[in-house]
């Protein structure tokens, strides 16, 4: 199965989506038990939905627009999917760590190392200490970046790639996954699904975020473009 199989299938059947949240960076979708995730917005709507709305779809069925090529409505596909993998009851039956005062790359080694960033990331002090090379791949790249074409002929050379799990909206994070299979995989970030199963497709680790207060997230983090890490805690699997 592929990386979006994995994550539709293993949602049970019985919940439904109550609410989708629409914010200026982030989208955040709520199920019907009260579960609650989040993910980063995609704007680009050239391709008609295949839903017109997911409230009151069973989430599992939901979840099925992060294949969407409309991505704004795969954005909200990614929130649902997110609400379902990313709970405290979930991360405390994985064993969880709480990574937000440690680098993601913790306990890899980096010295001499090449490492690719796809996307402007932000990392703790320390994760790339030492490494040979580091290029940061960017679709909308500021100075010293590379475009991102230059993943095709980058990343097959690299140690560790780190790349945001906005990547899986936009379709373009399996990709990556392949360019990237003989390396040290991370994927970061709000929008990742923390679910386990991923790691069957050589995924090194998950590190994404649990909402903990969604009541000041809505009141805050959706009206803004700020990081949403005020509102959540951070786990690494």
């Amino acid at each position: 199965m592929d990386y979006y199989d994995i994550l539709i299938n293993g949602i049970t059947d019985e919940l439904y989506v109550s609410r989708i949240v629409h914010g200026k960076s982030w989208i955040a979708a709520e199920l019907s038990d009260g579960r609650y995730g989040i993910a980063m917005r995609h704007e680009l709507e050239s391709r008609s939905r295949l839903f017109d709305s997911l409230v009151g779809l069973p989430a599992r069925t939901a979840a099925n627009a992060v294949c969407s090529w409309n991505l704004l409505e795969a954005s909200e596909g990614m929130a649902v999917i997110n609400a379902f993998y990313n709970t405290p009851e979930h991360m405390d039956k994985l064993g969880a760590r709480c990574s937000f005062d440690k680098s993601c790359t913790h306990g890899m080694m980096t010295e001499g190392k090449k490492i690719a960033l796809i996307g402007h990331l932000s990392l703790q002090p320390g994760a790339l200490d030492g490494a040979s090379e580091v290029y940061i791949i960017e679709r909308s790249p500021k100075p010293g970046d590379y475009p991102d074409p230059a993943c095709e002929y980058l990343l097959p050379d690299c140690d560790i790639v780190i790349m945001t799990a906005s990547a899986a909206v936009n379709k373009t994070l399996p990709r990556l996954l392949e360019l990237s299979r003989d390396a040290q995989t991370i994927i970061i970030g709000p929008t990742t699904p923390m679910c386990p199963e991923l790691k069957a497709l050589g995924i090194s680790r998950l590190s994404g975020m649990v909402v903990r207060d969604k009541d000041a997230f809505e009141r805050w983090t959706l009206k803004t473009p700020d990081s949403p890490y005020p509102y959540g805690d951070v786990f690494m699997i």
